[in-house]
């Protein structure tokens, strides 16, 4: 799992904001998804809305704390599958609350809040967060421009995906959660 220094996890905490979306954020997120990602790969504005009136509480937001605006977020639905299918893009109804382990559906920071170690951070509390309710894994795609990127943040490569979403080549990535010994 990605690691961070206390020193920068201090800084993050008092920039930031880390929780839940609430349901009146969808559009919000919506918003910041269209920036984020070209329109072939984007989530649309219904779909970002089903996914967070379905699980809400697999979306950790970074808030910022002087604007009061959602700087990013990363989303996912869980499920006891293991290999990522392009339908968990498009399904909500896929979510398992007690799957084993979560597809990452998007990481977006807006670009303002980007090379600062935002996107790490996010994906550091979110991996802990998952491993603290007892999930296995965490599993994405990404294009082979970002597989470096997942790669420092404790994702392994396990080649190119069976994803075509967006008409592009996608990488698979995992992380593996380990189990918390008491």
């Amino acid at each position: 799992m990605a690691n961070i220094s206390m020193k920068e996890e201090k800084r993050e905490e008092e920039r930031f904001i880390f929780r839940n979306i609430m349901q009146e954020e969808a559009e919000q997120a919506a918003r910041i998804e269209e920036i984020c990602f070209p329109p072939n790969e984007a989530c649309s504005a219904a779909m970002m809305r089903e996914r967070v009136a379905k699980a809400p509480e697999l979306f950790l937001v970074a808030v910022d704390r002087r604007t009061g605006k959602i700087a990013g977020f990363l989303n996912g639905l869980a499920t006891d599958e293991h290999i990522f299918r392009d339908v968990f893009f498009t399904d909500a109804q896929l979510y398992n609350p007690s799957g084993r382990n979560v597809m990452l559906l998007g990481l977006d920071v807006l670009p303002e809040y980007r090379g600062q170690g935002l996107a790490r951070e996010i994906v550091s509390r979110y991996a802990s967060r998952e491993q603290g309710r007892g999930r296995k894994a965490l599993i994405l795609t990404c294009l082979e421009s970002k597989v470096q990127m997942y790669e420092k943040m404790g994702f392994e490569d396990r080649g190119l995906a069976c994803s075509s979403w967006g008409g592009e080549q996608w990488h698979e990535m995992k992380m593996e959660l380990l189990a918390r010994h008491p």
